[in-house]
């Protein structure tokens, strides 16, 4: 700059404060756009949605839980066999997507001549935690159920997953039942909540 006369300088500091300001808007745009809750919503099977839900749950289960391959297996072989059912009366499956990949999703599984449903494969990538997706998730999820008449909704979960349990008593469930399990592949406090019709 000390080699520029004056107004040189000060053309130079306002260029470059433009240039700065511009930089900022356009990264501002980007990680708004990247934000999970940009993501859309969206309802039925998607390829890859299966690899992409089977994924995250092995993942999110290994790291915090030591579930292995009977879980992820389980998950991957009851989630194809629902999605190949797809469209269906009483069964929806919802997904965030970005760029083509599932982020998040939730499933219900509903028996119309029974009159209960069940809520499956709710999961959310570590980038949208705490971004509302879940939220959006299950408040879907739920007027769906309302819509077709169920009963009740049933979930099975286990004990240590505060967060979720939170999100699903504010959404009407309840704990009914708990018992020590293994359906998962390893032994936890299995719990089951209802949530009345």
């Amino acid at each position: 700059l000390r080699r520029l006369v004056p107004a040189d300088q000060q053309a130079l500091l306002k260029s470059l404060a433009l240039y700065a300001d511009a930089l900022a808007q356009d990264n501002a745009a980007k990680a708004t756009a990247g934000q999970p809750d940009a993501s859309p919503i969206v309802e039925g099977y998607r390829p890859g949605c299966i690899g992409d839900i089977a994924g995250l749950h092995a993942r999110f289960y290994a790291e915090h839980w030591g579930f292995g391959a009977f879980f992820e297996k389980r998950v991957a072989t009851e989630l194809a066999a629902f999605a190949a059912a797809l469209p269906a009366e009483g069964k929806a499956l919802w997904l965030c997507v970005d760029n083509g990949r599932a982020l998040a999703s939730l499933a219900i599984d509903g028996n119309l001549a029974e009159g209960t449903a069940h809520l499956r494969w709710f999961i959310l990538d570590d980038g949208c935690r705490g971004s509302g997706v879940g939220r959006q998730l299950l408040a879907r999820a739920v007027e769906f159920c309302d819509q077709q008449g169920f009963a009740a909704t049933q979930l099975w979960t286990f004990q240590g997953l505060d967060a979720a349990r939170r999100l699903y008593e504010s959404h009407g469930f309840t704990l009914v039942h708990e018992a020590t399990g293994s359906q998962w592949g390893s032994q936890v406090t299995e719990q089951q909540f209802t949530r009345p019709g």
